[in-house]
């Protein structure tokens, strides 16, 4: 339901219903019958009771009545630190939880929004001046005050689990309800909740769960970098992977096959999307879970690591009106940002611009976005064949998979489409012959294809705690690396290298930055095309016409 932009400032909930359409003078009657007669629960719960309203469209009208916005609790992850700001015997006391805290203001949840002296009280207790109330319904608040509240650390969170939730293999089918059941309780609520809040904290891009002969090992990966967290005991193995799959709407009975799923929780101001893959493995199911920090944003074609001569010549290209440029790499090494850092750079209100993706990761401003559903056979080469027919100027595709994609994808550049795609290539020219191994012919790559870059991730030393060193030669000689120009061994050649400190978890490293190969066709690297020349002649070619140009 879609309420419209109006005051309903001192207007009572009845009225407004009334208003609305969703109820009648009658049935409003009724109920104030039966708040008269005994009945202690609200006019809107009893409209929700009676099947009059849907839970949805009552939450809409009490957004107005609280002229606040309604939160959904249930897509919360709630950081202890926040939650520790108010006591349970506070939070229960008015009917509120604290769920996000900046700098000037937090921002809590309240059956009540207008409860002028809860506000007040909360402001005097955690000496936050601004407080800001939002509207969740009394019920969702407790239950999530059970999910937060005296659960402790994790081990405290395990030992209130106990060892009664063992499940064998064999009784999967009889216990799947049972096991259900204890996913949903507050224990496994707050642990897996307090597995994401650290892989978000921590800057994880995945966590892996991963089962053993001791248990669940959970490992983060962090600047590219897997590192072992803790192991949760086998006790609770089946429980943990079952909330996972609850949250992403699987299968939880289904242990034999691979899934894949996806959910997105708040952190506090950060919307963040966690895309879910389990794999059945002989010790039990293994879950992969992928955070996208959307709050992130996109970022621009000058902050992703090009040089300043590469960042010219990719610039000369994205904005041409046809052809074909690729961006290749391994799964995992920036692709999809580079795209996305690209489409915004062109991006502008005389294009239209259509992309097909899978999944679609950040939604863009001005931009048509697809995402693709194998199981009614909407592919990329389908949905690329019925953009063409909606007058697109630029078109992104998630991947090149198959032969018949990339047939249309160079059909689309010919007949005045600039086309960006991703390629599962080891380096740039190896994306031309790959072309070729796809079966297009040589004269129409040559013809569509404008650029090719290749990228890979690397670590960044942590700034807090860089020093300087001295390497030894054969570090140098392994590097290829002369001391200066003359090539005197003897100079001394300065590197850096992160020391360890609490910044970056004693890692030496801090972040991620790309680094690009980048192939922008001639007529030579044409040529060479056409006449089938091996990906390592491409390369030559290509650096030899890069040295040449200084």
């Amino acid at each position: 339901m879609e309420m419209p932009k109006k005051t309903y400032t001192n207007k009572k909930i009845g009225e407004i219903l009334i208003e609305q359409g969703l109820i009648t003078p009658q049935q409003l009657k009724e109920a104030l019958e039966e708040q008269k007669n005994g009945n202690n629960k609200r006019l809107g719960e009893i409209f929700v009771e009676a099947g009059i309203i849907s839970k949805e469209e009552l939450y809409e009208v009490l957004q107005y009545v609280f002229e606040t916005e309604y939160v959904d609790l249930s897509n919360y992850v709630i950081d202890p630190e926040v939650i520790s700001l108010i006591p349970e015997k506070i939070a229960l006391q008015f009917k509120l939880i604290p769920i996000s805290k900046s700098d000037y203001e937090l921002i809590i949840a309240m059956a009540n929004p207008l409860d002028v002296y809860a506000i007040d009280f909360v402001r005097s207790h955690t000496k936050i001046k601004r407080i800001k109330s939002l509207f969740a319904p009394e019920e969702d608040i407790l239950n999530t005050i059970t999910s937060y509240y005296e659960l402790g650390e994790y081990d405290d969170i395990i030992e209130k689990l106990g060892t009664e939730i063992v499940f064998k293999e064999e009784e999967e089918e009889e216990d799947s309800k049972k096991l259900e059941a204890i996913s949903r309780e507050a224990p496994i609520i707050q642990l897996v909740n307090m597995l994401i809040v650290q892989g978000v904290k921590d800057r994880a891009s995945d966590i892996h769960i991963e089962p053993n002969e001791k248990g669940l090992l959970i490992r983060f990966r962090i600047d590219g970098m897997l590192h072992d967290i803790r192991t949760l005991p086998s006790a609770i193995k089946s429980a943990v992977v079952s909330r996972i799959k609850i949250l992403a709407k699987m299968d939880i009975a289904e242990r034999r096959l691979p899934q894949d799923g996806r959910f997105q929780v708040k952190f506090g101001t950060r919307e963040v999307d966690l895309r879910v893959s389990t794999i059945p493995t002989v010790l039990g199911e293994k879950v992969v879970l992928r955070l996208l920090d959307k709050s992130k944003g996109l970022i621009k074609l000058e902050q992703l690591g090009f040089t300043l001569k590469q960042l010219k010549k990719f610039k000369s290209i994205i904005y041409r009106s046809y052809g074909i440029i690729l961006i290749t790499g391994p799964t995992g090494s920036g692709k999809t940002t580079t795209l996305y850092a690209a489409l915004n750079q062109v991006n502008s209100k005389d294009k239209n611009i259509i992309t097909v993706e899978d999944p679609v990761e950040y939604k863009l401003s001005r931009i048509n976005q697809i995402q693709i559903l194998p199981k009614i056979n909407l592919t990329f080469a389908n949905a690329l064949r019925s953009i063409l027919r909606q007058d697109p100027d630029v078109i992104m595709v998630g991947e090149i998979r198959d032969a018949e994609t990339a047939q249309i994808a160079v059909q689309a550049a010919l007949t005045g489409h600039l086309v960006f795609s991703t390629l599962h290539t080891n380096d740039a020219a190896s994306a031309l012959t790959r072309l070729i191994d796809m079966d297009v012919e040589t004269f129409l790559i040559s013809s569509s294809v404008i650029g090719v870059i290749a990228q890979r991730l690397v670590r960044v030393i942590c700034e807090k705690c860089k020093e300087e060193y001295i390497p030894g030669k054969d570090v140098l000689k392994g590097l290829n690396i002369k001391a200066n120009s003359n090539g005197n061994d003897d100079a001394e050649v300065k590197l850096y290298r992160g020391k360890g400190c609490s910044f970056c978890k004693n890692t030496g490293y801090y972040g991620r930055t790309s680094i690009y190969e980048l192939v922008v066709l001639d007529e030579e690297i044409r040529e060479l095309i056409i006449s089938k020349a091996s990906s390592n002649i491409i390369k030559e070619t290509a650096i030899k016409d890069e040295n040449a140009k200084g």
